[in-house]
């Protein structure tokens, strides 16, 4: 017997994870605007290498064993009726909402319209701009803007290859000095010029880039791994916008419940439980929550149980791949500075297969 509707409103990391934990005990429909899981962990090597193009797609059909998953985009959450509106007018009851929309990431990880087709086509294109490029330009120099410049040099040995980085140093947002400094030997041992301190913009000129100095960049090609958008637009123009905070991210409870509403919850890059937007963060968000809708939807009699409070994650180790047979890990040592592990580490627990064997796994896939 199942209790209760389970409406998730996401198909990514967070929102297959809670899907399934529930599967077994309510009723679960999970709404997603794409009609595939994208695996974004492996998105930056499909957008330079064209073998690894279909890779991020996982379909959804062996997720839910009871439950449904929907293909369509959730445009309003109407508490008082407590359903969900579909852009197709579709209505969806539920007893417990769950908002994991995610965030939007920059180009090339980002999945472009909403079918396999339109995506892969993206995909095929940057591969294709890469190929010709004489130049590229990457900013950002945090793990994503690291990652991809190491893709792209290894693709492209003969090319210029700039990551130009705001901050006085690489992945200096992850307070780990060691790991910048590493980052920046490995590339530019590889011939990657990188420019700290480089604020960057667009220039005057078509192809040319500005510094905060007013240096210029001649690049044929740039990307921006600059950060990321929390996807919660659709709550403010739905009438919602008293549940975000000045960076559009949705505020929560220790519960992962949305302020002030027992049957709304968020988990993922889309709230504000966690500055450290990265997927083992979303993976425990979506377990503690799921054991909290299961204690809701079973509230009474004498053996209610008791809603946990989530902890936000300090001590995730964070892995940046440089190519499939290199890359560093961040970890974490209570009381003392963050050690850094090098390639071996790195290429077994990410940098070869960059998880697609785990997460098809999560999808109810055995193969790679």
């Amino acid at each position: 017997m199942r209790d209760g509707d389970v409406v998730v409103i996401g198909g990514g990391y967070a929102g297959v994870r809670l899907a399934k934990r529930l599967d077994a005990t309510a009723r679960v429909t999970l709404v997603d605007r794409k009609e595939v899981f994208f695996h974004r962990i492996a998105s930056l090597r499909a957008g330079v290498h064209p073998n690894w193009t279909v890779t991020p797609f996982i379909p959804y059909d062996r997720l839910l064993r009871n439950g449904r998953v929907v293909a369509g985009k959730a445009v309003r959450i109407d508490t008082a009726e407590r359903q969900v509106v579909l852009a197709t007018g579709e209505r969806l009851p539920y007893d417990v909402v769950v908002i994991a929309t995610g965030a939007d990431y920059p180009e090339p990880a980002r999945f472009t319209g909403t079918t396999t087709e339109e995506a892969i086509k993206s995909f095929s294109a940057h591969q294709q701009r890469i190929g010709a490029a004489e130049h590229v330009l990457v900013v950002g120099g945090g793990p994503s803007g690291v990652e991809l410049s190491a893709e792209i040099r290894l693709a492209r040995p003969d090319a210029r290859v700039t990551l130009a980085h705001s901050g006085p140093a690489l992945l200096h947002a992850t307070g780990s000095e060691r790991a910048g400094r590493k980052a920046r030997a490995w590339l530019e041992s590889h011939d990657v010029e990188v420019r700290l301190d480089s604020f960057m913009s667009p220039g005057n000129d078509f192809g040319t880039y500005r510094d905060a100095q007013g240096n210029i960049i001649d690049a044929d090609l740039s990307f921006w791994a600059t950060g990321t958008t929390p996807n919660t637009l659709w709550l403010r123009l739905g009438g919602h916008g008293d549940w975000l905070n000045k960076d559009g991210h949705i505020k929560v409870d220790r519960t992962l419940r949305v302020d002030g509403w027992l049957d709304v919850f968020a988990v993922g890059d889309a709230n504000d439980a966690t500055e450290l937007k990265i997927t083992p963060a979303a993976l425990a968000q979506a377990d503690l929550a799921a054991w909290n809708i299961r204690a809701y939807l079973n509230s009474s009699g004498k053996h209610r149980k008791e809603p946990r409070l989530y902890r936000p994650i300090h001590r995730t180790p964070i892995i940046v791949p440089f190519g499939p047979a290199d890359g560093l890990t961040m970890l974490p040592v209570p009381g003392g500075e963050t050690a850094v592990l090098g390639g071996r580490t790195s290429v077994l627990a990410k940098a070869k297969t960059l998880m697609t064997p785990y997460m098809r796994r999560q999808l109810g896939y055995t193969g790679t």
